[in-house]
């Protein structure tokens, strides 16, 4: 019976050894959404976590809809390190008041970044070229060539919600007036392809783009200022509806884009909570890491660790010392 009773007490402290370690994360998973920035940190969170925290993570498809709605009705996934919020804004701050989620800081420091761009080396030319005002003083720099007596403004394709915001704003602006067409790209291939193209040549090139994406990474392009200021109220009321009458002019307001866990994630995991919520990129840095990712065809994980690697001087400042040594010490294993 005393053997019994010693076995016992070993299995009691082993427990509660085992879950003292676990305790600070324990099981966690995180949603991989389908695009390569999301996949990219939810890579490396899974790096950070598993290495600097002892978490057990499990990395799950994801999507913006079904996983910020699956997160609020049952507690899964734990983390949602993209979550381009605006369009669920209502669902989560609803979810945020019955405290079963919670926003933990951005991942994108610059948030979602819209535009009309022109390439740098235009600007550098002819800096009147980064107003919109230069845009139409300059529109002969922008001939179609196969239709001289038009300007190119290459909008969205087809489909995109972008394609009614870009319309509405090409309108108000009035750049029609100024001999500019409309173009559709036919695809988002097309688009990037426009960009790739104009600057092998070194041409005119003036259009909608988005940020962040490999293609602003791998080409310095200029957004032009409308010189409106931004008035995001009315960008949602009416730039973004199709009947708007779009007579007035402001510039893209940022996207929201959030860091969504669980309540029961941020209650257990207070340190790798920490961690989630000090982790973020600016635009250009991730620009940057979606180029190299596009140029070697690296996946998520592969991505994650060569920003490891290769920027410890950004990704140590979001950890404590300890922590960031547990994870060069993972990093030099591995390499």
């Amino acid at each position: 019976m005393r053997k019994i009773l010693i076995i016992s007490f070993f299995l009691v402290l082993t427990s509660l050894s085992s879950r003292a370690f676990s305790s600070d994360c324990g099981r966690v998973s995180i949603a991989d959404m389908n695009w390569d920035s999301a996949t990219l940190i939810a890579s490396l969170d899974r790096f950070i976590l598993e290495h600097g925290f002892g978490c057990d993570v499990q990395i799950i498809a994801g999507d913006t809809m079904p996983t910020g709605t699956s997160m609020i009705a049952s507690g899964q996934p734990d983390i949602a390190p993209e979550f381009w919020s605006s369009s669920f804004k209502q669902a989560l701050d609803l979810g945020v008041q019955e405290e079963r989620i919670r926003y933990a800081g951005s991942p994108l420091s610059d948030g979602g970044e819209e535009g009309f761009w022109v390439p740098e080396y235009m600007v550098k030319k002819n800096p009147e070229l980064a107003t919109i005002a230069g845009i139409k003083a300059n529109a002969a720099l922008f001939r179609d060539p196969q239709h001289p007596d038009k300007s190119v403004f290459m909008g969205c394709p087809v489909g995109w919600n972008c394609r009614i915001s870009a319309g509405h704003l090409f309108r108000a602006l009035e750049l029609d007036k100024f001999g500019f067409d409309l173009v559709d790209p036919g695809s988002g291939i097309a688009l990037a392809a426009s960009i790739a193209e104009a600057y092998k040549r070194k041409q005119a090139w003036f259009g909608y783009y988005w940020a962040p994406t490999s293609v602003l990474g791998k080409y310095k392009m200029v957004k032009v200022d409308f010189g409106s200021g931004t008035d995001e109220q009315y960008f949602k009321e009416c730039i973004t509806q199709n009947d708007c009458a779009a007579s007035k002019v402001t510039m893209y307001p940022h996207s929201a884009v959030d860091t969504v866990v669980t309540e029961r994630f941020a209650m257990n995991s207070p340190e790798a909570l920490a961690y989630i919520s000090a982790r973020s990129f600016t635009n250009a840095q991730m620009n940057q890491l979606l180029a190299w990712m596009e140029e070697q065809r690296a996946d998520g994980k592969d991505a994650a660790e060569y920003f490891l690697v290769h920027f410890p001087e950004v990704w140590t400042k979001w950890l404590d010392r300890a922590t960031a040594g547990k994870i060069k010490k993972a990093l030099s294993e591995i390499q």
